[in-house]
């Protein structure tokens, strides 16, 4: 099943060259310390931020700058646009009525990047 994601995971982009941080409203109205993400999270600029610099060609900004200088790679400010929702998902833990996201999903960027969350964002501590 993997762990839970909740506001405040680490993400990473197969294009981006920085970490980034999910966000979580806490709409889905499941919080401990932070809200609980869903598959339905994945909204650019308000669940998923910028990555940094974007090196993927199918990007305009990309390609254009790197045309510009004869084709030398040149990565330019990332704008996530992802238009499908996390998947898989959690297939037995609903939260606001969506599968859960956990670890182990993935969401795909309109320009080629797989973004993966990094660190769900909460911690397991064992006591003995």
């Amino acid at each position: 099943m993997g762990q839970l994601v909740c506001g405040g995971a680490s993400l990473q982009c197969s294009f981006g060259a920085a970490p980034s941080t999910l966000m979580v409203l806490p709409a889905n109205r499941v919080i401990q310390a932070m809200p609980y993400a869903n598959i339905m999270d994945n909204k650019p600029m308000l669940n998923i931020l910028p990555f940094g610099m974007c090196q993927s060609l199918a990007n305009p900004t990309v390609a254009a700058a790197t045309a510009a200088k004869f084709g030398t790679l040149t990565p330019m400010p990332c704008i996530p646009v992802t238009a499908a929702p996390w998947a898989p998902g959690s297939p037995s833990v609903m939260i606001g009525n969506m599968p859960a996201l956990n670890n182990s999903s993935k969401c795909m960027c309109n320009w080629g990047g797989v973004i993966q969350v990094v660190n769900p964002g909460q911690m397991t501590v064992q006591v003995p």
